[in-house]
């Protein structure tokens, strides 16, 4: 029989960075308790069964698997968000597109918004978690990550949240929107990154946009005027070497108020403008 502590020391000894904390992760949601729990009955034993399965999961995260995908579950801004592995994990990073959103009007202010992409529906769950006037709309190409965020959107109880399947903007013929959010795939095809870390295990779908990665962001930017209502705001996350070429296309589409804003790295991450009035 094995204690918590003694597995706990084991499994720290692994090369990444934060193997002590994927043990800690792993290890809870073997047991099916919160984390503290591990530090307040460390010589708790686990049966031979709960070994077993701790010792398969920690041997898949070894191998580069991410710990998303072996909880089934990640955090995202205030909620808690099933993911699988159809869908990009939520990001800390895409957290700046909730903030920038969340500024640009009052928490009584009624808007209809459109989460383009959505995965998980992290993007359009945050938002309508915070701004229960809002109406926001999640769309994605992929029945399952639809299915997947309706199944959030029940869990969190979100009424004012909808997600549709939609390839962009394909089945939203004659709707307008106060606000348009994505984030797309924007990496080129031969980053040597997509070899690396988590990115080697999520969808290429998710991630990859043609030679440069602007392939969707040129595509939403050239189709979303048609989509927004006068004065409405297009915001993008982006690569952090890309801001320069989403504000010059966001200009060339005719939007104003165009500005890039900074991740907690420093990188100009995310890239926002507003659709003018034809008066």
């Amino acid at each position: 029989m094995q204690r918590i502590d003694q597995l706990l020391a084991h499994a720290a000894q692994g090369d990444s960075p934060t193997a002590q904390l994927d043990a800690e992760l792993l290890l809870a949601f073997v047991l099916d308790k919160p984390r503290s729990y591990l530090y307040t009955w460390p010589e708790k034993t686990l049966s031979e069964a709960q070994v077993v399965t701790f010792m398969a999961l920690l041997e898949r995260r070894l191998r580069g698997e991410p710990v998303a995908y072996l909880l089934g579950r990640q955090g995202f801004w205030t909620l808690d968000l099933q993911v699988a592995e159809h869908t990009l994990i939520p990001r800390a990073d895409t957290e700046l597109l909730v903030e920038a959103a969340l500024q640009l009007a009052d928490t009584d202010t009624a808007l209809q918004v459109l989460d383009l992409g959505t995965g998980t529906g992290a993007l359009a769950l945050a938002l309508a978690s915070e701004r229960p006037a809002w109406r926001v709309t999640g769309v994605d190409r992929i029945e399952s990550a639809v299915a997947l965020a309706q199944r959030n959107q029940q869990q969190l109880q979100l009424p004012n949240a909808v997600f549709l399947h939609s390839h962009w903007f394909s089945a939203l013929a004659g709707r307008r929107y106060d606000l348009i959010i994505s984030n797309p795939p924007y990496i080129a095809d031969n980053d040597p990154h997509l070899q690396q870390g988590d990115l080697r295990f999520e969808p290429l779908s998710a991630l990859v946009s043609g030679p440069d990665g602007l392939d969707d962001l040129r595509l939403i930017i050239a189709q979303a005027p048609s989509y927004l209502s006068a004065n409405g705001w297009l915001l993008l996350e982006h690569g952090f070497d890309q801001a320069g070429a989403v504000r010059e296309l966001l200009q060339q589409a005719g939007f104003v108020d165009v500005s890039s804003q900074r991740d907690l790295s420093g990188h100009e991450r995310i890239t926002l403008g507003r659709l003018p009035s034809l008066s």
